[in-house]
């Protein structure tokens, strides 16, 4: 077993077994954890005696919360910028990792799953949600953007939801993700045991699998679809408010609500991401990779980053104080600027072959 600043991992018979067990901190991940997480699996590939991989979490209902605010938060306030560049690096190279990584790969899931926690478990061979399963991408509340690869799997999503996803940061559970195909199976956690002994087993993982998923239902944005799909298909951030205000009859409760959320987050955040989904459609993973790190590079010195952080952390309900706090007030050719712009020291993918 080796461990690595609230990470382990441990080898039984044919299965890697990773574990989070940071539960103080609700397993924010660290650069630290991602770049062992990269050695890790990188060290894992081509060993033979390895049959596939499992991570879990030791935390009852957190599976991950995402990247450590915490930490961003001290690093912003010392105008650390360099090193947290290097924590969305290393983030997004461990995304780039998993995409080439070819074994069983499976992530169980029976908690909350926020930002980077998606990172280390969307890109995986498999992806098994249990009951108390809970996804989202809120990263637009904190004055930041839907990255982690956000911008190539959101809008692959079913119709217009990736972008409500985007926009709101909703939460979703297992039913609902299973619909979208963030999950590939709804198992019971009591069989979380049994998938990590199938794996040590060397146990063909796709029957396996298979054989314990239970169909969850109903996916809870199911029926509202047509109102997601009619509102979200406008052509800017102020065009769809203005859908979902104007909505009427039984869908009327659901996009106020809806509108009600976007009115919270950041407003320049909100249309980074617009143009994010736009451009994403046509992007593959690497490129939607390298976009997203040019992005987060201008964004890190940015005001509505730091006062996002800020409130977040602070707990106690304290709402962020935008700037500038409109939609209309947000300069729609800077916004467009930092697509183009170049960052310092861009990120660079490794010519990674299959299975690494």
């Amino acid at each position: 077993m080796s461990e690595a600043l609230g990470i382990s991992f441990e080898e039984i018979d044919r299965a890697g077994v990773v574990t989070l067990e940071r539960p103080a901190r609700l397993n924010a991940l660290t650069r630290e954890m991602f770049e062992a997480l990269s050695a890790q699996y990188r060290t894992w590939a081509p060993a033979p005696h390895i049959y596939g991989v499992v991570m879990q979490s030791s935390h009852p209902s957190v599976f991950s919360s995402g990247g450590d605010l915490k930490v961003l938060h001290e690093w912003s306030e010392q105008g650390a910028r360099g090193a947290i560049r290097e924590f969305y690096r290393a983030a997004y190279g461990h995304v780039w990792v998993l995409e080439k990584f070819i074994r069983p790969n499976v992530p169980v899931i029976n908690g909350l799953v926020l930002g980077g926690g998606v990172a280390i478990s969307l890109y995986g061979t498999h992806c098994v949600a249990g009951e108390g399963y809970r996804f989202g991408m809120p990263q637009v509340g904190i004055g930041f953007i839907p990255d982690i690869g956000g911008t190539y799997f959101l809008p692959r999503l079913l119709g217009l939801t990736g972008l409500y996803l985007a926009l709101t940061g909703r939460i979703i559970g297992p039913a609902e993700a299973y619909r979208q195909r963030l999950v590939s199976h709804t198992i019971p956690a009591a069989h979380f045991g049994v998938i990590k002994d199938a794996l040590s087993d060397n146990h063909p993982i796709d029957r396996l699998l298979d054989g314990l998923h239970r169909e969850p239902g109903e996916g809870e944005l199911v029926r509202h679809t047509p109102v997601i799909d009619r509102a979200f298909s406008a052509p800017s951030v102020e065009a769809i408010l203005q859908r979902l205000d104007n909505e009427r009859g039984e869908d009327q409760a659901f996009a106020q609500e809806t509108a009600e959320a976007i009115r919270t987050k950041s407003p320049t955040a909100l249309k980074i991401a617009f143009g994010q989904f736009q451009r994403g459609k046509s992007l593959d993973l690497a490129a939607a990779l390298r976009l997203e790190f040019r992005l987060a590079s201008h964004l890190i010195g940015t005001h509505d980053y730091r006062e996002g952080i800020a409130a977040r952390i602070g707990g106690q309900g304290r709402k962020p104080n935008w700037h500038p706090a409109k939609l209309d007030c947000v300069d729609d050719e800077a916004v467009e600027r930092l697509f183009t712009a170049q960052a310092e020291d861009e990120l660079v993918l490794e010519n990674l072959a299959p299975g690494l």
